[in-house]
């Protein structure tokens, strides 16, 4: 890989300054940003903007039910430590409203003055109540009576009626009612029922004179239906005023596993507290709503007015994904269809059915691993024709006596677990440690866990204080008079629908020295083993660590002594204030570093002195970039290394995680033209300037244009083709 020469710098700053680290809260705001830049981008097609949108605004939501209610319980605690960025709780907040108001508000104006009209041109016409015709009106009259009428609760604020409890991300209309008789107004609150469709579709209209208009779609918000029919929920009365709103609360769990008899348990009591959510964090409401309602809501929810986001248009635009099933695919991303490495095509095909897969078949995929490592790239790769094949073929290939395996999430119609039922059932040992606290699949990884104990499956659920967060399957089978591990590591779930639209590595190897390892992980994982060396994987909480450690110094050593420094590093999130520092140091002495960073990075490239050897970028595209790739020259012994691990400190300190070094030449080729290709991106790719903006790249007119996602989906049809 060509080593780029940069300027080195005596060390002389102090590397733990808070200037030389960029807020953690708001890095992760300029991602969120990232993400809705792609909607508003005329490059983008228009369901997918509409898509970017709705990602936007459910990141957003659940920024503010884990990160923003963080803050406010330490505040609420008095913890005033600092971040390493210098920033007290507090002071995060108020650089959080005053950095996300902007943001949002270009969001909703965007949509409404340019997208929508979008829309309109390609025949989606969203419309608002005020625009329909006569016709159209009495349609939604008619459903709103057969369809919504019986649906609705509308709950009364008044010394009979307390406050009622407004559940987490509802979307709500307060309404004002007054008595004719006493002349007193009443406040009521009506929820906008979710088993309902947000837009709801209206017949094409119907007239002696033909229509202009292209119709595709055409609908009307939901609550936009509720409040022009809220005289038949309050017969005698006059509305006098109504308004939407919106909540979110705060959703983590607190599990006190040390003093948990049962974690499963546990992990219920405390979802149970979820479902009723916890304090209110945030409020979004019509900018236009009246001074005395705004007021009562906020003092009722106990928040405060820099908690409250006033909106002009519509609320919940998460709800725009829907829009994402019309089937207009001029309107979207060129479908993909996922490639089958040419070695596995090669093979024979599987059965149809899980029950079909025969004996020959597993066999040429056990023959081809013991020869050949594989390197599995999703979604270039199909999902199915690689992982899902390897653990399906193990659960019936008679030879296989075990197979073990994480699972951190996975879906809800899970082929995987189905495979891992057939083992069991097949007669095989299978353990599976389920990562129960998965933050939001706690509920459908506890139900995974019993669908699998009840099959006979030995349900584990990881060590206490602990997330299992690495992604490895280990298949033992028996070859004649021996035993032979065969593995999956890889750095994304086992779950086939996010492996079609993030983009993950997976290695799947009968290596016995990495297998050895991997037994022993799962013995650290389901009994009590201590074991603390391992002979090639790198394992969180127990070697990661040191051994980044030992590769940073390695790569300053080499750059000292004449032989050149090297690092790249592809990762979600850099956060580690240990390890920036070190890279810190690297910089001073030399050593050329990228590192390409999806999301929060509060590393500070390009300072003079520190980091003027560190350059950082971010992509984000069609698809969710979400691999971990580590590269060091070390020399020209060059380690590249795949696995689960972000640099963070949860995940170096506090979860169970492995990375795996990949040593075969041709693997090692492939890898390294990954990340070049990242680094020479100018479509989807965004430098990260020293003062902690983003700047995407653009390619100049006479410039060919080059998107990583769409060449690797290019190689992976051209492997398929030939």
């Amino acid at each position: 890989m060509a080593t780029v020469e940069r300027r080195s710098s005596k060390p002389e700053a102090n590397l733990s300054d808070p200037q030389y680290y960029i807020s953690r809260e708001l890095s992760w705001i300029e991602f969120n940003r990232r993400v809705l830049h792609e909607g508003l981008d005329e490059r983008t097609p228009l369901l997918e903007a509409l898509k970017f949108l709705a990602i936007f605004s459910n990141n957003l939501d659940e920024y503010f039910m884990v990160r923003v209610a963080a803050l406010k319980q330490r505040i609420e605690a008095q913890v005033t430590r600092r971040s390493p960025d210098g920033r007290s709780p507090q002071e995060h907040l108020d650089d959080i409203s005053a950095a996300l108001r902007p943001i949002v508000e270009q969001q909703h104006q965007d949509f409404s003055t340019d997208l929508r009209q979008q829309m309109a041109d390609q025949g989606i016409w969203l419309l608002d109540y005020e625009e329909l015709s006569a016709a159209q009106r009495t349609y939604c009259r008619d459903y709103f009576e057969e369809q919504v009428f019986p649906v609705l609760t509308p709950l009364a604020v008044d010394p009979g009626h307390p406050f009622p409890y407004i559940s987490n991300l509802s979307l709500n209309l307060a309404v004002v009612v007054k008595d004719p008789r006493t002349q007193q107004p009443h406040f009521a609150r009506i929820k906008v029922p979710r088993v309902l469709p947000r837009f709801i579709p209206l017949p094409e209209p119907q007239a002696e004179e033909p229509d202009s208009k292209t119709y595709r779609w055409l609908g009307v918000p939901l609550e936009q239906i509720i409040a022009a029919n809220l005289s038949a929920l309050f017969p005698g009365m006059v509305v006098q005023e109504h308004s939407c709103f919106r909540i979110t609360r705060d959703a983590d769990l607190a599990v006190e596993e040390d003093e948990a008899d049962d974690l499963m348990l546990a992990v219920e009591q405390e979802l149970r507290k979820r479902r009723w959510g916890g304090s209110a964090v945030r409020m979004e409401i019509q900018r236009d709503t009246s001074g005395p309602v705004r007021a009562m809501l906020t003092e009722e929810l106990g928040l405060a007015e820099t908690d409250v986001y006033n909106v002009d248009g519509l609320l919940g635009l998460g709800d725009l994904m829907t829009f994402m099933a019309l089937p207009l695919p001029n309107l979207k991303a060129p479908s993909w269809t996922a490639a089958v490495p040419p070695a596995l095509e090669r093979l024979s095909p599987p059965g149809v059915d899980d029950d079909d897969t025969t004996l020959e078949t597993a066999e040429e995929l056990f023959s081809l691993l013991r020869c050949q490592e594989q390197l599995v790239h999703h979604p270039y790769h199909s999902f199915s024709a690689t992982v899902q094949r390897f653990i399906t073929q193990a659960a019936h290939d008679p030879q296989v006596l075990a197979i073990k395996m994480t699972l951190y999430r996975t879906s809800g119609d899970s082929p995987i677990v189905s495979s891992l039922i057939s083992a069991a059932e097949n007669g095989k040992q299978v353990t599976v440690l389920v990562e129960i606290k998965a933050r939001f699949d706690e509920e459908n990884n506890i139900n995974w866990a019993r669908k699998l104990e009840q099959s006979g499956v030995h349900v584990v659920y990881g060590l206490v204080g602990l997330k299992t967060h690495c992604k490895v399957t280990l298949v033992v089978r028996r070859e004649g008079q021996h035993i032979r591990r065969y593995y999956h590591i890889g750095t994304g779930n086992y779950n086939p629908k996010t492996a079609r639209i993030y983009t993950d590595l997976g290695l799947l190897s009968a290596r016995e020295d990495v297998g050895a390892d991997i037994s022993d992980i799962f013995n650290y994982l389901t009994g009590y083993s201590r074991q603390q060396v391992y002979r090639q994987l790198l394992v969180a909480p127990l070697t990661l660590r040191q051994r980044l450690v030992s590769l940073i110094e390695h790569e300053i050593a080499c750059q000292k002594k004449g032989k050149g420094g090297r690092i790249i590093v592809k990762m979600n999130s850099l956060v580690d204030p240990d390890l920036i520092a070190l890279l810190y140091q690297a910089s001073q002495a030399g050593v050329s570093i990228d590192l390409i960073v999806r999301g929060i990075c509060c590393l500070r490239p390009g300072v003079p002195g520190v980091s003027d050897n560190i350059r950082v970028i971010s992509i984000v595209g069609q698809f969710l970039e979400h691999s971990r790739i580590l590269y060091f020259q070390q020399g020209g012994e060059e380690v590249v290394l795949l696995g689960s691990a972000d640099w963070m400190p949860r995940n170096l300190d506090r979860r169970v995680e492995v990375m795996a070094p990949v040593t075969d030449p041709a693997l090692q080729a492939e890898l390294k033209a990954v990340l070049n290709l990242c680094l020479e991106d100018n479509r989807q790719a965004w430098d990260l300037a020293t003062d902690g903006s983003y700047r995407q790249r653009r390619p100049e007119a006479d410039e060919q244009i080059r998107s990583v996602q769409e060449q690797l989906m290019a190689n992976a049809g051209k492997s398929l083709a030939g």
